[in-house]
């Protein structure tokens, strides 16, 4: 028998959702690095920080049937203080960045599991290239500034486009387009 190459065009359903296991937790740090220092290389060997501590990471699981076949998307949030949240860190597998809408399914998770745990305020500090996504999903830009020695926007997301999410645990879906 003969095993075909993996292919991301296989998967056609992916669960975004809290991470709820170490494997889960170890996966979303290794396509943080993967993304962020070896890709972008703006960090040198490692993205963690002390936000890390107290963040609540979420991830996109490539879903083969009823079981998770890999991670290809990741982002955390936190409560900086009551009711204000950020979103940092979201980072999408490269082989997945153009079948479906994993960066905005991420995203609407963060914001409508915050907006279920009390948020008034979610803010992220966005490079400036996925700008117009965050913008489609009603953001606005706060301010323009730089960091890490990339441009940057900060931007407040618009809450009342973010039914609050209960059940984060189990999260969403989102579907792949079709194979061209």
């Amino acid at each position: 028998m003969m095993l075909e190459p993996f292919s991301p065009y296989r998967a056609n359903e992916f669960q975004v959702k809290f991470s709820t296991s170490d494997w889960e937790r170890q996966e979303a740090h290794a396509l943080r690095r993967a993304v962020f220092c070896d890709e972008q290389k703006i960090f040198e060997s490692d993205d963690r920080d002390a936000i890390d501590d107290h963040a609540i990471p979420i991830v996109a699981l490539s879903m083969m049937g009823v079981a998770a076949d890999r991670l290809v998307g990741t982002v955390r949030i936190h409560q900086e203080e009551p009711g204000l949240w950020w979103g940092s860190r979201l980072a999408v597998h490269a082989d997945f960045r153009k079948i479906g809408a994993l960066g905005a399914t991420l995203i609407r998770l963060a914001v409508s599991s915050a907006n279920a745990m009390g948020c008034h305020t979610f803010l992220a500090n966005v490079q400036v290239q996925n700008g117009l996504l965050f913008r489609r999903l009603h953001w606005d830009v706060i301010e323009e500034f730089e960091v890490y020695g990339k441009p940057h926007l900060r931007m407040k997301a618009d809450l009342a486009w973010y039914p609050p999410c209960p059940t984060p645990e189990t999260g969403l879906v989102a579907l792949a387009r079709k194979a061209a």
